[in-house]
């Protein structure tokens, strides 16, 4: 079943696709301590981001609720390092392939827990804190939220995470009770 949406996750347009182990995944309070750093600007200003998203502990019994998942990646080249219209479009692309994905395991997988990368921006403003979440069940938060570090789960899962000057990757995952 896994390499079934490994497969989709390919026909949807992701450069990579692959099994994710989810006894490989260990969160890490110095990736939570780099969001509190805040240099996103969304630490404390998204449910989807930490602390709105839970704490790291809340995280982890989340996380080993799931036995299967698939790790994903859209990779482009830049013009060079300024190419910020290049990134937004590699971006853009991979959260496109990324909310496709997870509304056709949402169709057929008992439960999926869609960790992308960066925060959540399918509101234009978030409510947090003051009023609960717009859409609870659609929200993401990242792997990054979630205390993982994208490197070495990518490393952890036989996934490289860099594929060399000039190119950008995102990289996200899809935690599933199949």
């Amino acid at each position: 079943m896994i390499e079934e949406w490994v497969k989709a996750a390919l026909g949807l347009g992701f450069e990579a696709a692959a099994p994710l182990d989810v006894s490989t995944l260990k969160m890490l309070p110095e990736v939570r301590n780099m969001c509190a750093a805040d240099r996103c600007h969304m630490y404390d200003k998204n449910w989807a981001c930490p602390p709105g998203c839970g704490s790291l502990e809340a995280c982890e019994e989340e996380v080993k609720t799931y036995p299967a998942g698939i790790i994903v990646q859209s990779r482009g080249e830049l013009e060079d390092s300024f190419d910020f219209e290049g990134m937004k479009e590699i971006e853009e692309k991979h959260k496109e392939r990324f909310l496709k994905l997870r509304d056709e395991l949402l169709k057929s997988v008992k439960r999926v827990l869609p960790l992308g990368s960066g925060s959540c921006t399918l509101c234009s403003v978030c409510t947090y804190p003051d009023k609960p979440c717009r859409m609870p069940d659609r929200r993401i938060s990242s792997m990054e939220a979630y205390g993982l570090l994208v490197s070495q789960v990518c490393s952890d899962n036989n996934l490289p995470y860099y594929y060399g000057a000039g190119t950008l990757t995102y990289t996200s995952c899809f935690l599933m009770d199949i």
